[in-house]
């Protein structure tokens, strides 16, 4: 018997039942979904987790039959207000997307043209139901204003790459509400957005549902923002739902093996690399295709027995109330994974204070030339780097964070006048000047593997080039390295012969590690390395980093908006702003406070899985351009904690405010500890008129 929990007693907007697709590769129809069932009621939110590769996007796109053409609906059906759009017509399908229901996409560029204004593009959606040109253009002002764009006029004129991700985003949301859908698809909305702006796009959304009605089905690999969100959420895993319910019981108390894998792999309640290894879900997700006759988890799970090998597991009702379910022999075992230690022991460093010196920046400036003018993207950054130690950099885009990695490189000369040194000497600015030693002595890792490794090479022969290059290693000589390198970060002979197209996501990001320590380099810098992975994917590889750094005493410059990854595995942080570091100390100290007001909205700006509640702190506007920063400190036309008079007159400097933790602000520590250690909300209450002399 199938068994699915009921929606709320308003009808269905969506309901997808006994849903399976399949995706047709080299003649073969391959199994995607299998047998997925669920409904979301009008002004219901229900979200969809799980790892790459386990049918979320295709559920969602084969809810509006955007499936790709090898993919095939083959048995079940979907209907959206009651109308199976399974069996729609062509033409019956383009008035449905057109005036029913809309979808927002995870990368806001590749949907929006980049060569047309986007007055025009916002425009065209309107036009296209109907509406007279002069009409269309008052609905696309007020579409813009309904997602809270400042100057709407203004912003019609400019292109898409004049706008920062969060305001493409929101003209992607305008775009997607204009004809008032009835279900809002949104396919990992925020993913590469800063943590500010992802949660100014999520309270839009939220604001939006409550308005409009819709139903929304939201994808994402952040389940602190599903927590936040939705109000129901599938776990899927290899096409079936496993697991669904309300979400606070869900993450609170996981009845299915998989979900209780998810939730461990997370660094929460604060656990440090010091405290040991992130759990992980051994093995990999099956191949799509893949015949699974019994439980899809089967080869994973660590409650398996003979039964679970041998006999499909039953839909288990969890509670009375019919809302929840798992899918699984043993629930009432659960127990005997949530309690085993999520944790090992992993060889630690000595403490920072004994450890040398590896990278010191001195007064690093950096000064960009455009048109005659001079934009500042660095202001006297004094940074130091110790062997062994992890330095978080975080801040909002355009706060100076890639700049300052470039200038660490060299890919970016720093302004005359700084000294970059690495292990007691002078480090030329320019990468051109520096030695092969120093280039070899500084590697990076990249955001997207796929951007960083030629697809057209196998892994063998990527890793290859490295060594030779860095280390003039030849012959079988290399070979036999590459071959060690790739056992150590558990890449099998098997993958070196592979090409990164062929590769899963976790282990192409694999390749792009071993790449960057072909060299045995001293310090590497990781810019979002894993931003773009599943929370079991990312536990592997922040495993693998942690690791590599006992071992080898090798150095991070880890560059992240992602909170928790940061305090999981940096010994210190610095939190950049507009090119100025506002504060640094040691990991503990920057998010146990008082913090500088701006990293006191960043951590305010997290979802949480746990469900924590804390006063969202929204900082006005965007960071100002660094071609014409604000007068006094560069943060005051957003600080909420703002001092009329003072903040706006003088720049504060950086100043010691307790052992090994600096600060750039006029408002007193003490004074930061009373607000934000009672919970005051900077909206609720004015900073003191007058500030101690800290800068003196």
């Amino acid at each position: 018997m199938t068994m699915t929990p009921t929606a709320p007693v308003k009808t269905a907007a969506l309901s997808i039942e006994d849903l399976e697709v399949a995706y047709t590769v080299r003649g073969i129809p391959r199994a995607v979904l299998r047998g997925v069932s669920f409904s979301v009621a009008p002004g219901e939110a229900y979200g969809l987790v799980g790892e790459s590769g386990c049918g979320k996007s295709t559920t969602a796109y084969a809810a509006l039959r955007y499936l790709p053409r090898n993919g095939t609906i083959t048995a079940g059906r979907v209907l959206v207000a009651g109308e199976d759009v399974t069996n729609m017509t062509t033409t019956e399908l383009q008035h449905f997307r057109a005036t029913e229901a809309s979808m927002v996409y995870q990368d806001p560029q590749s949907a929006m043209n980049p060569s047309v204004r986007i007055g025009r593009q916002v425009v065209e959606a309107f036009t296209l139901l109907g509406q007279p040109k002069k009409q269309a253009e008052e609905s696309a002002l007020q579409a813009l204003r309904k997602v809270r764009i400042a100057s709407p006029e203004s912003v019609m004129e400019r292109y898409p790459f004049q706008l920062s991700g969060g305001m493409q985003q929101r003209v992607v949301i305008a775009m997607a509400l204009a004809c008032n859908p009835k279900l809002l698809v949104l396919d990992e909305p925020t993913t590469g957005l800063d943590a500010t702006v992802e949660a100014e796009v999520l309270d839009l959304v939220r604001t939006l549902r409550t308005e409009s009605d819709a139903a929304i089905l939201m994808i994402a690999h952040n389940l602190g923002i599903i927590r936040g969100m939705c109000d129901r959420v599938g776990v899927m895993y290899a096409g079936k739902v496993v697991e669904e319910g309300p979400c606070e019981q869900v993450f609170d108390s996981p009845q299915h093996p998989y979900t209780v894998g998810l939730l461990k792999s997370l660094p929460r309640h604060g656990i440090r690399k010091s405290q040991g290894a992130l759990a992980t879900i051994p093995g990999i997700l099956p191949l799509i295709g893949t015949d699974l006759p019994t439980c899809v988890y089967v080869d994973r799970c660590p409650l398996a027995d003979e039964l679970c090998h041998t006999v499909i597991p039953p839909v288990v009702a969890v509670g009375d109330d019919g809302l929840r379910f798992t899918r699984c022999h043993h629930p009432d075992r659960i127990p005997e994974i949530i309690d085993d230690a999520p944790y090992v022991d992993i060889e630690m460093l000595a403490p920072l204070e004994g450890r040398e010196g590896v990278l010191e920046l001195s007064h690093v400036s950096k000064t960009f030339r455009q048109k005659g003018s001079g934009i500042p993207a660095l202001v006297d950054v004094e940074l130091s780097l110790g062997e062994g130690e992890t330095l978080g950099i975080v801040g909002e885009s355009g706060s100076g964070k890639s700049t300052l990695a470039k200038t660490m490189l060299g890919i970016e000369s720093a302004d005359d006048g700084g000294d970059l040194s690495l292990h007691g000497h002078p480090l030329p600015p320019a990468t051109s000047k520096r030695s092969s030693e120093d280039k070899r002595s500084m590697q990076m890792i990249f955001q997207n593997p796929d951007s960083a490794l030629n697809r057209s090479w196998s892994v063998r022969r990527i890793l290859l080039r490295s060594v030779r290059k860095l280390t003039g290693i030849t012959g079988d000589a290399a070979n036999d390295r590459v071959e060690k390198l790739a056992a150590h970060l558990r890449l099998t002979p098997r993958h070196l012969d592979l090409k990164p197209r062929q590769l899963s996501g976790g282990l192409k990001q694999r390749v792009a590690i071993a790449r960057a320590f072909a060299g045995d380099p001293r310090i590497v810098v990781c810019d979002e390395p894993t931003s773009a992975l599943d929370v079991s994917v990312q536990a592997a590889i922040l495993n693998l980093l942690a690791d590599l750094q006992a071992e080898n005493k090798t150095s991070y410059v880890f560059i992240t908006h992602d909170m928790g990854v940061v305090r999981y595995l940096a010994d210190r942080i610095a939190v950049l702003y507009l090119g100025r570091i506002q504060e640094i100390g040691l990991t503990d100290d920057v998010f146990i406070g008082p913090h500088h007001p701006y990293t006191e909205a960043l951590l305010s700006a997290v979802p949480s899985v746990d469900g924590e509640t804390k006063v969202r702190i929204r900082l006005d506007g965007e960071i100002p351009s660094p071609a014409n920063p604000p007068s006094g400190c560069v943060f005051h036309p957003r600080c909420p904690r703002v001092i009329p008079g003072v903040c706006e007159v003088t720049e504060p400097a950086l100043v010691e405010v307790s052992p090994n933790h600096s600060m750039r602000c006029h408002i007193p520590i003490e004074e930061l500890r009373r607000l934000q250690s009672s919970g005051i909300s900077p909206h609720a209450e004015a900073a003191p008129l007058e500030p101690e002399p800290l800068q003196e």
